[in-house]
């Protein structure tokens, strides 16, 4: 990094200019105007809420589409815009940041749960240079203070255009893109191989789950999901505000962000008694299923191994142990993921308790649940051991690429 330290010597001796977004560059609306039945059989491809908040650079080869008219008055993405989502449970996932770094000349539309961000001059900035500098962390925290909310966190514009951002110059911008891409595009690969590795697995419980490979399997019920659920709950956000819902909490609150096909055995969030007694808050047993019902994390499931309580964007169902196992209902429901994303509501895409119970899943008899689970359990253990090291590496490849970012987009000022 040498060559960057004198390119900086050379180009920027003195430091680099620093601007606020309102002074370089405006703001602009996702879509407006628009209802469910228009993202039906669309004739455009919209840019979603998952592909803002997952991706650094916005993901054009999509299926999402919407239905807009010839005459229709809508604001299009362009080359080089940075596209935020505007809102999320907590500030910290506030305002992540989506670049457009691929000139296409199809028209882009955006969700109406995210904003837009396109610079006066477009110039000034390399697309694949932005992509890295407002996910960094400095950049962050300015954003995350632009946020406001109790239950919901929404990006204030008016906020975020005041955020201030280092201009270096366009040679110095090349070069940081060079360094930095070269980290990601090692992650780039240790996650693939992990991801092939949790497709091998996918397909394994899917196929144990369907019966496929069973004579019997046409005889196999499929039920509602409500049909084996004893009891089923949302949860509660106490009022940030009051300090005695929160203060010295010793009782576990899960939320949507803790629930990510997995077994919670402990949280980093709680609440006190006071909170229980004096919100919606509800206690649920161990062994429950899980299903994150808003945002990004819509979908996804969990099995509580502690006693805990949620907020209100987790159901929490309590399996009818009688009928099924509550073991073979996880593993179901995390099989039903896709089916899930695909009945999401609104542009942010969300679920809510009917669509998750009425979701139909296979009902073979308790003994032939516990000899799928045993099968899944002992796959997953193996598939586990095989890449027990790549999360560990990519962990390690991730936070090295954080490290040298930070250092990197960190300039003294003109």
């Amino acid at each position: 990094m040498s060559k960057l330290d004198d390119l900086i010597k050379e180009l920027c001796p003195d430091g680099v200019e620093y601007h606020t977004l309102g002074e370089i560059g405006k703001f602009y609306n996702g879509l407006t105007g628009k209802k469910k039945e228009d993202f039906t059989d669309g004739n455009a491809i919209f840019i979603s809420y998952m592909n803002v908040y997952s991706n650094s650079m916005i993901n054009i080869d999509v299926d999402d589409r919407v239905r807009i008219s010839e005459k229709e008055k809508q604001n299009t993405v362009q080359y080089g815009d940075i596209i935020f989502t505007g809102s999320s449970e907590t500030p910290d996932e506030c305002g992540m940041s989506s670049v457009l770094v691929k000139h296409t000349e199809q028209k882009l539309y955006l969700n109406s749960f995210c904003f837009g961000y396109r610079f006066n001059d477009v110039s000034m900035f390399l697309p694949d240079f932005t992509k890295h500098l407002f996910r960094s962390d400095k950049l962050r925290y300015q954003i995350i203070k632009a946020a406001n909310g109790v239950t919901r966190f929404n990006v204030s514009k008016k906020k975020m255009a005041t955020v201030r951002v280092p201009v270096p110059p366009i040679e110095i911008q090349r070069k940081i893109v060079h360094i930095l891409d070269n980290f990601t595009e090692l992650t780039a690969e240790l996650t693939a191989e992990l991801t092939a590795r949790k497709q091998q697995y996918e397909h394994y419980r899917n196929s144990l789950l369907s019966f496929e490979d069973e004579q019997s399997g046409d005889n196999i019920p499929q039920v509602e999901l409500r049909s084996v659920v004893k009891k089923h709950c949302t949860g509660a956000t106490p009022k940030k505000g009051n300090a005695a819902y929160y203060e010295s909490g010793n009782i576990p609150w899960i939320r949507t962000q803790d629930v990510k096909f997995n077994e919670i055995y402990e949280v980093d969030s709680f609440i006190t008694e006071e909170a229980v007694k004096r919100t919606a808050v509800k206690w649920i047993p161990e062994n429950c299923v899980i299903v994150a019902i808003s945002g990004a994390s819509a979908g996804r499931c969990a099995v509580n191994k502690i006693r805990a309580t949620t907020n209100q964007h987790c159901l929490n169902m309590e399996i009818d142990e009688e009928k099924a196992l509550y073991q073979y209902v996880y593993y179901c429901v995390s099989a039903r993921y896709d089916e899930l994303v695909a009945k999401k509501q609104g542009a942010r895409g969300d679920l809510n308790s009917t669509l998750i119970l009425e979701t139909k899943i296979p009902m073979p008899p308790i003994k032939t649940q516990k000899q799928i689970v045993d099968k899944i359990d002992a796959f997953n253990a193996l598939l586990n051991d095989l890449a027990s090291g790549l999360p560990a590496e990519i962990a390690a490849r991730q936070q090295q690429y954080e490290y040298y970012r930070d250092k990197l987009l960190t300039f003294t000022e003109k």
